[in-house]
Parts: C-alpha cells; structure tokens; sequence
C-alpha cells in the first residue's frame, strides 16, 4: 500500500503520528492489555490522528498479538494508518511486517542511534556500520510496506554532517519518512529548528521523505520545540495523549494541536496560507480531545495533574475575582480557546436508577466505549448497584464503572470480602477474603497504621508477591459526599513499575481493589515471562 504520509499534499498541513500506545506505554506503571490497547486505538481513529504506533511487536507475543488486532480492526479502508515499531534488524522488522499484515493503510518504523555516545556505548559500532545497516534494513522493510519511516536514535546529540548522511541513505534505500528524535529531550527550540533547517538545506534527496520529530520532555520544551520544527519545516509530530512517556514524557498531542489552532494566523504562513487562513493545520477532531484524554488517563492509572494545559481540571477554571468578572463579561477577557472546542463539557447528569440498559449502552457508545455484550452485562448491573446508592450518574461516574468493572486484567486474585476496625482509640485492622487463582478461598487479618496499610498487609500474607509501594492516590470523580472514589497505585518490583487503578463509593474497597489490580499485573507478567521492551536493550 503507498504511504499516504508520502502524498505532497500532506506539506500543506501536520500529520499528527500519536505513539500512546508505544512511547506512552513505556511510562513506569503504565502498562496496557491488548483490550485497553484496542480501545485506545479506536478513540485515537475518532479522534482523527493520520498514524497510529500501535506496539512493538518483536517486544513480545502480547504486543504483537495487539498490533496484530489493532491493525485488523482499526486498520481499515477509511481509518489511520497503523504502524509498528522495529529496531533496525530483520528479526523486529519481520515481526512488525507480519503484525501490520492486516492493515490498508501501514507503516514500518524501524530506528537505529546516530549519536556517537550510543555509537560507543550502546551499539558499539562504528559511524561505518550504521551506514550500512541503514540501507540494507530500510530495503528490508520495504519488501513489507511502502510506507516506510526510518528514525535516527538520538538524533539531537548527533554529529549534523554525519546525520545528513544517515538520512540521505535511508531516503535513497526509500524511507518516505524521516524521523529527527529528541531522545533525551537535551535540545532547546533554536537548536531543534535550526537542525531541521540544515537537514532541509544539506540532505539532497529530503523532498522525497516527509521530515517528522519525536521528542521527550526532560528540559519541559517538548511543545516549544515541535512547534520551531514546524515554523522550519517538519511536517509530521510524534505525540502522546497527555503526554505520558518514558521519564517525563513526550510532546503532548493535545497542546500541539490546539497551539496550532488558536495560533492558526501565526502558523499559516510557514504552509504558504494567507495568515487569515481558518483552514485546519491538522486532520484532528478537536471535540475528541478531552474525551480520549479522560481515557487514557482511566485506563493508563496515569492521573493528569489539575494545572495541566488544556485538559487539565482547572484548565478553564477562574478563582480570581478580577478574571471572574471578566469572563462573565467576555470569555475572551481571560480564555483564548472555548472548552466546548475541545469536548469540555460541564459534569452533566446522563442517567439515573430508571435509565433502561439501551440509554446506558449509547451514552456508553458516546463516550467511546464499544463494549461486548457479557461486558455492557457486568457494567450495567454495576451502575443499578451504583444508581441505588447516588440519585443521579455523570459521564465521569460511568468512565469510572467501565474502567474498574471491565477494562482490567483477568483477575488471578479476586477480592470477596474486605472489612475493616478503625477509629482514634483503636487499632486499624483488616479482615480479607480473595479468591485465589486455583479457585480456592483464603482470608486472613493484619493490624496496620491506618485501615488501607491494614488491608495491603493482609492482602501481602496471602499474595505473597514481594513489592515496593511506592505510591498511593485517591480523588473524588465527582463532587458530593456520595461521590465516586477512585484509587490510584503503583508498586515496584525488580526495577519495574506496575499500577492498579479501581473506583468504589467506599475508598477502603477501591483501595483493596486497586492494589489488588497492580498485584495482578505483576503476577500476569511473572506468569507470562514477558520481557521489557527491546527499546532498552543492545541492538
């Protein structure tokens, strides 16, 4: 299949490549099952993102598995392209054509490190060895796709010379994308724009090849720096929903689209507009927006922090008098984009005890949730128990039924009773009951400092899955006493970061639900001998 990505009709505006499912993936404790990944997939297809880098699929039999379903249920004639990630040998590169098989549209985006540091220390090879594997890999998985992006790993801390070099080969062997990658997020918006301009200006063969960046936010200067690469040339960004991301992150998706479209009259210009252009400089859905965001952060466990821009809690929300009175006045006073732009609505009321199942199902489908029929079963009994207990149901109490109640892992371990004695003048303990994975029942008690401490030591005498806690959050979905709680946790074990996400009206059953969620990460993970991503491995 030509690459779409290829077409000249793409320089007149952004092609946004979201990596949420790959990058964003790689968060500490972030981790997806094949069901979460397709759901994701599908929002990231509404929300009208041109590629979608669905998984590594050498990294393991799981992430090809939903690679392999991304590509055939969302790969489709009318939707994204789909893309899989390969280190530059043939083994990755065959396991990302195989998995990608199924899609209309697809893409092979195979990499391999330019900086002499991860030449030295990393590859141990030599500038001359890069060279040549370049060219033989990117032939390789052309034999697979013709839409092909080859990525020079560590682009910014490269020698520039060199990197031209580089670039020129895989365009030639023909790559229809080049990727220009701020690994470490080491480089400032001068220094990002100015080495796009020498790549357009030195790479003699860069017209045949769309210029994309990809970039971590270490320094904080992701968005600065995407956005200098666009005004010098770049055409494709290579994002996550909220910017979740190895360390700190990457660029996010939804500050770069939105910096482009209330800036649009700034940015029009480098796309030879008329700066008066209301022509969109990307093909996203900006109503999406806040809808994927909310999903990603469910079902990732990754919490966006309230000062976040544009999704953030208090994105669109004023506690000064002074800009009080002025938006009361004229929106634009203090806001310079409209929160319905972005999906943003107020915590409307949907539903309540006397919505019937098919009022549920298409407020779920609004949502963006497409559920089988034994799940919509589970959730909807789950909202009756819910609708007894609070007289009226939010979009945020039904994201929160459908995160804890169906997006989960098979449960292993399964909490069937958890009970609890506190108070000032007595000490915190926790009765629990879990059904284990060969079907019989054990409980047991623990004391601890408070009634959750209590509970997680109980829960560790009957597990017995070593781990580090190393975080515990909970918030209210919605305001009132009889407000949802959701749980966040995440745990260490052997270097690695595993998270559990639950939400209950009772936050000592969330609490027990969520560790216990992370637990049967861990224990899916230790089962399975998956290994982490080849990204972090030697070529």
């Amino acid at each position: 299949m030509s690459a779409r990505a290829a077409d000249p009709a793409c320089s007149k505006r952004v092609l946004i490549f979201d990596t949420t499912l790959r990058d964003g993936e790689q968060s500490p404790g972030a981790t997806l099952n094949a069901d979460e990944k397709l759901t994701i997939a599908r929002a990231l297809a509404r929300l009208g993102t041109d590629i979608i880098e669905a998984g590594f699929p050498f990294a393991s039999p799981g992430d090809f598995a939903a690679v392999n379903r991304i590509a055939e249920q969302v790969g489709t004639a009318t939707g994204p392209t789909i893309c899989g990630l390969a280190r530059a040998t043939k083994q990755d590169i065959k396991a990302a054509g195989e998995a990608l098989a199924p899609a209309v549209h697809r893409r092979i985006h195979t990499f391999i490190a330019t900086s002499d540091i991860h030449l030295q220390h990393k590859l141990r090879r030599s500038r001359q060895d890069v060279l040549e594997i370049v060219p033989e890999m990117v032939a390789y998985a052309k034999t697979f796709t013709n839409d092909v992006e080859f990525s020079a790993e560590d682009a910014t801390r490269s020698d520039p010379e060199y990197l031209y070099r580089v670039l020129e080969t895989a365009i030639a062997a023909g790559a229809t994308t080049v990727n220009i990658p701020d690994t470490v997020g080491y480089t400032t918006p001068d220094e990002f724009g100015a080495l796009i301009r020498g790549i357009k200006t030195h790479v003699p063969n860069i017209d045949l090849a769309i210029i994309s960046v990809h970039g971590h936010n270490d320094l904080g200067l992701a968005v600065a720096n995407f956005l200098a690469a666009v005004q010098n040339g770049a055409r494709q960004l290579e994002c996550t929903i909220n910017g979740i991301g190895e360390r700190a992150g990457n660029a996010a998706l939804e500050e770069l689209v939105m910096a482009m479209h209330v800036r649009r009259h700034f940015y029009n210009p480098f796309f030879d507009r008329p700066p008066e252009s209301e022509e969109p400089l990307t093909n996203i859905d900006m109503r999406e927006i806040y809808k994927t965001s909310r999903l990603v952060s469910n079902l990732t466990g990754m919490a966006v922090q309230p000062n976040k821009a544009i999704v953030g809690a208090n994105a669109f929300a004023h506690e000064s008098g002074i800009h009080q009175d002025g938006v009361l006045k004229n929106k634009l006073t203090y806001e310079i984009m409209d929160a319905e732009s972005i999906g943003w609505t107020s915590n409307r009321i949907v539903l309540g005890k006397h919505s019937g199942r098919n009022a549920f199902r298409t407020r779920l489908g609004e949502l963006g949730y497409e559920l089988s029929e034994t799940d919509l079963n589970k959730a909807f009994l789950r909202f009756k128990d819910l609708a007894d207990k609070k007289k009226e149901i939010s979009d945020w109490d039904l994201e929160a039924i459908v995160s804890d109640e169906v997006l989960q892992l098979p449960e292993l371990y399964r909490l069937e009773l958890v009970q609890v004695s506190c108070g000032d003048r007595a000490r915190p303990t926790a009765t629990i009951t879990l059904r284990m994975p060969s079907g019989e029942e054990v409980s047991d008690v623990a004391i601890g400092t408070g009634p959750v401490d209590a509970i997680y030591k109980a829960i560790d005498r009957v597990v017995q899955l070593p781990n580090d806690l190393i975080e515990y959050s909970v918030k209210s979905v919605t305001a009132g006493i009889d407000a949802i709680g959701e749980v966040t946790v995440r745990m260490r074990h052997q270097g690695r970061v595993y998270s559990g996400h639950a939400a209950n009206t009772d936050v000592v059953v969330a609490s027990a639900r969520a560790y216990l969620h992370a637990l049967n990460r861990l224990a899916a993970v230790l089962q399975s001998g998956e290994q982490l991503n080849p990204q972090r491995a030697t070529v």
